[in-house]
């Protein structure tokens, strides 16, 4: 378990520091979010054989309620998570001292936030689940690409919207860089979290996680099995 939380606080850490880095100026200006994705995507291949990669306690809940996490697990990775943003912050206001004053002028519409927000979350939770999770796509080499994809693209599409966070730890790093307004963070935990069970509770009643196994002969089906792990 100590191995798997060290990789999440290391995924979390450079995830959130790569945000810092390339959004406040003199930052990546309009490729910030392909920074942000391939950051991620690194990330997620380097430690996705250990810890599962989530860095982000939204797609940790989703993974618990797809049923491939404990709710031990998912106490530590919040933890794990959650250290990892903060000293992210702290590394930028070292890079980047002072940290600015309010780069969001003004507070994004609480409605099209929340809204944008629950959308781009689920559709982070609902690829991560279908790519990383099931035995239709088990042994897959762009498990990666998917998931920073997914980011990068809702960065682009609704980055302006609700400032793209999608993960309630990338949310508390942005905070406290000053990057959004500590009364706005409800926004992003609400609709993180809200994105992640809806996510998993369609990937549930769909079935999806077991689509393969369903067609597959007994034969088959026992090499579906992942192997325990020691």
């Amino acid at each position: 378990m100590t191995r798997k939380l060290v990789i999440e606080a290391i995924g979390t850490f450079f995830f959130v520091l790569t945000i810092g880095q390339v959004v406040i100026e003199p930052g990546a200006g309009d490729l910030a979010p392909l920074a942000i994705g391939a950051v991620l995507m690194v990330m997620v291949y380097a430690g996705g054989h250990i810890s599962g990669a989530h860095y982000n306690p939204a797609v940790t809940l989703g993974v618990l309620l797809r049923g491939k996490a404990t709710a031990a697990e998912l106490g530590g990775y919040w933890a794990a998570q959650v250290v990892g943003a903060v000293l992210a912050a702290l590394a930028v206001g070292v890079f980047k001292e002072p940290f600015p004053e309010a780069v969001l002028t003004a507070v994004p519409a609480a409605g099209p936030a929340l809204l944008a927000e629950f959308l781009f979350t689920f559709a982070l939770v609902f690829v991560v689940l279908n790519v990383a999770t099931t035995r239709g796509t088990e042994g897959n080499s762009y498990y990666g690409l998917a998931i920073g994809f997914t980011v990068t693209a809702g960065a682009w599409a609704v980055g302006g919207v609700s400032g793209g966070a999608f993960n309630p730890a990338v949310a508390l790093g942005v905070t406290v860089m000053g990057l959004s307004a500590p009364s706005f963070i409800w926004v992003f935990l609400v609709a993180n979290f809200a994105g992640a069970i809806a996510a998993a509770l369609l990937f549930n009643a769909l079935d999806l996680g077991n689509d393969k196994a369903t067609t597959a002969t007994p034969a088959e089906q026992a090499k579906l099995r992942p192997a325990a792990e020691p």
